[in-house]
């Protein structure tokens, strides 16, 4: 039996990359997971995947950036279930034209609705379910980039991750109280498919030396199994081989030219 059987898992973004991963792992640890992201297609193959495993796996696809569609999800989730133990707050995005010289009101919006406005979505929604019973563990994907401002990701996303930086140490002030732990989850670069938003392309050498999906969705799964006396705040991870740093000694260790 897995640690989190008779747990209900609630995945957003769990179509491809670490929304991915988590969920598989948290089925794997007997958790029924309930996966939500804008396409069904990507939802179906992982729930197929989770079942092929032998695990339990429902399919609500959902825009995360309508409040009222996450809150229908979540409502459906009470009337099937009765509770909700663990969110995985993992939908997210970002756009190509990120830097000020081609950023616009609109595509502003897009990103930090995305990554923002969705997650407290989602939190909202998510925090009755887990006041009833007295307990959940609610896992956000922020970034590097929510630590650490980067051009590289865009000033949009840079400020809307550092927003989830902020509302998860919020949770954990108000709901400790109600035995709900929120754990802020900021990966460096990891290989998923956000990456081919990228206005540079990465190659497929740098990918396979940046954290994988696999390696987040342990991450997640340790997070959900650790007993309701421990919370992990915050979580930071990057690849070992991190891209800025090598930059970074590239660009103080080269050569000086003389005058």
């Amino acid at each position: 039996m897995g640690t989190l059987e008779g747990k209900i898992a609630w995945v957003t973004g769990a179509g491809s990359g670490i929304g991915q991963a988590g969920a598989i792992a948290l089925a794997s640890e007997g958790a029924t997971v309930v996966l939500t992201g804008r396409r069904k297609e990507p939802l179906d193959a992982t729930s197929a995947t989770i079942k092929a495993a032998g695990g339990k796996a429902v399919v609500k696809p959902g825009d995360m950036m309508k409040s009222s569609v996450v809150g229908r999800i979540a409502a459906d989730i009470d009337k099937r279930f009765g509770r909700l133990d663990i969110l995985v707050n993992n939908a997210g995005l970002n756009i190509g034209e990120r830097d000020w010289g081609r950023l616009t009101p609109e595509s502003a919006d897009t990103v930090i609705h995305g990554n923002l406005s969705s997650a407290f979505y989602c939190v909202t929604a998510s925090l009755p379910l887990m006041r009833r019973t007295k307990g959940g563990v609610m896992i956000h994907t922020a970034s590097w980039a929510g630590l650490w401002p980067s051009s590289l990701s865009g000033a949009a996303y840079s400020a809307a991750k550092h927003g989830v930086v902020a509302m998860s140490h919020v949770i954990n002030m108000e709901e400790c109280v109600n035995g709900i732990r929120s754990c802020v989850f900021c990966p460096g670069e990891v290989a998923t498919p956000i990456l081919d938003k990228r206005p540079i392309p990465v190659s497929k050498e740098d990918r396979a030396k940046m954290v994988q999906s696999e390696d987040c969705g342990d991450l997640i799964r340790y997070i959900a199994c650790l007993p309701p006396h421990v919370c992990i705040n915050e979580v930071v991870i990057s690849p070992t081989w991190n891209r800025g740093y090598v930059a970074q000694q590239q660009h103080t260790l080269a050569p000086k030219k003389k005058k």
